[in-house]
């Protein structure tokens, strides 16, 4: 009787690993995925089962369903914010910044001023003195927020400001800030400001989820400031962390129109975090001088599209002269790949800036297994030397530039909810060159002869890094 049940249970898992296999078949986003789900499930079922249930989930359908919750509840409210908008959209005349307008579902707005913050004292400076210039509310989204010397300093400001009345709403991601103890959070929360963790598996119907993050950093101020870009809440992001020392970023401060595509892009990820809606202004409002035109452009596993691949994707295709990308993980998929390549060959600057001192190994292994073929193709690469490189900035020739939350990774295109304000303003563009050039300047090349002299073992586990890069 015993082997007849265990005979039973080891058919019953390969059949599963097998209806596993077919869906991962029909549902990957990216043909290695599937493959590599596909022969996980038929050789190996007693783990690639369960990890395929809790991570190999291709989109986060909670999120989609919810997106249909609020379009039924608040479609009025968002009706009404967008045609608040109307007086400051711009009709682009470039196709390309007319696709990025469609990927995002957002306009390109007039009336905004767009300051680059290089660095965290700079940043952090100019987001405590938003946060005490506030008077009605204050949203506010990181992935990750530690207790320490730098998250107190932001705690401390939202409980001022929630004791002058203003409304606080704080979001973080719970696999990002799982190391936030509930000390710090109750203390928020009895000053009255309002927390919630933002939670990929919500409720038992959306259980296996677990591989899905929050990846944005977004403040709004009354809806008339905003900010993004890539730090987090932590004093490692100031430069203090012995392992990675000096902590290279960039932030965005806006003001104007745009201001609303960050409002929004919290207000749906609030919506699905607590079910609540909440109250905020939908009126911009516009600068006449200076007047960067801006598109937000909220990406994510809920999308229909890989909006964050076609992104960056559409950006490599528009380079005429130079495209100039940084970005602390860079495993981008074929798609990235050879957009890269092909704007190399017809003749383009392409310059990628990673870091020298790697803080994820598998990332960093996985991409020996392609720079050969980047390097081959004329893709010059470059490593950061003075510390940790976490910018994600693409440059567009003297005409447009981007700063965001998208790394170039398989995560950020497909599992992680990111967020990138695309400015196609010449005057902008050539701040980002001036702060590139200095940043190159503290880089080295590497060569072809550097990858290819690695030993047969170092290649092979780069190759095999390479392979989980659709979870990683």
């Amino acid at each position: 009787m015993a082997s007849w049940l265990w005979g039973t249970g080891i058919a019953l898992i390969h059949m599963l690993g097998m209806i596993s296999a077919v869906m991962a078949l029909m549902s990957s986003r990216t043909s290695q995925g599937a493959v590599a789900w596909i022969i996980s499930l038929l050789t190996f079922p007693y783990v690639a089962l369960p990890a395929y249930w809790f991570f190999g989930r291709p989109r986060f359908y909670g999120y989609v369903s919810a997106r249909g919750e609020r379009d039924s509840v608040l479609r009025r409210v968002l009706a009404r914010y967008r045609a608040n908008m109307m007086p400051f959209c711009v009709i682009s005349t470039n196709a390309d910044t007319r696709a990025v307008e469609q990927l995002a579902m957002m306009p390109l707005t007039q009336g905004n001023q767009a300051e680059l913050l290089i660095d965290g004292k700079k940043t952090f400076e100019s987001l405590f003195s938003g946060i005490d210039r506030a008077e009605f509310y204050i949203l506010l989204q990181f992935f990750i927020v530690r207790n320490d010397a730098l998250g107190r300093k932001l705690q401390q400001r939202l409980q001022k400001a929630a004791s002058r009345g203003v409304r606080v709403y704080f979001l973080y991601d719970e696999v990002g800030s799982r190391k936030l103890n509930e000390g710090f959070l109750r203390d928020l929360q009895s000053a009255g400001v309002e927390v919630s963790a933002f939670r990929s598996s919500r409720g038992f119907k959306h259980r296996f989820q677990l591989n899905f993050r929050n990846h944005r950093k977004v403040a709004v101020m009354d809806g008339k400031e905003g900010w993004v870009g890539g730090f987090n809440v932590g004093v490692e992001y100031l430069g203090g962390h012995p392992r990675h020392g000096a902590w290279r970023d960039t932030h965005l401060k806006l003001v104007g129109p745009s201001v609303m595509g960050l409002q929004e892009a919290f207000w749906e990820d609030w919506h699905w975090a607590t079910g609540n809606v909440i109250n905020l202004d939908w009126q911009p409002s516009p600068l006449t001088v200076p007047n960067h035109h801006v598109v937000i452009v909220p990406s994510g596993p809920a999308d229909r599209l890989d909006t964050a691949s076609l992104l960056v994707q559409n950006m490599i295709h528009s380079a005429q002269e130079r495209l100039w990308v940084t970005s602390p993980y860079f495993v981008p998929d074929q798609g990235v790949q050879d957009a890269l390549r092909l704007a190399a060959m017809r003749g383009v600057d392409v310059r990628v800036m990673i870091p020298e001192r790697p803080d994820h190994l598998l990332v960093f292994l996985s991409a020996f297994s392609f720079l050969p073929d980047m390097l081959q193709a004329g893709v010059k690469i470059y490593r950061y030397l003075p510390g940790f490189l976490h910018q994600k900035i693409i440059l567009i020739d003297n005409d447009a530039a981007s700063v965001g939350t998208v790394n170039l990774d398989n995560r950020s295109f497909r599992l992680n909810f990111e967020i990138t304000a695309f400015i196609p303003s010449p005057d902008f563009a050539a701040e980002v060159r001036l702060m590139l050039e200095k940043d190159f300047s503290q880089c080295r090349r590497i060569s072809l002869d550097e990858i290819q002299q690695r030993s047969v073992w170092q290649k092979v586990i780069s190759r095999a890094a390479y392979l989980t890069s659709p979870v990683q």
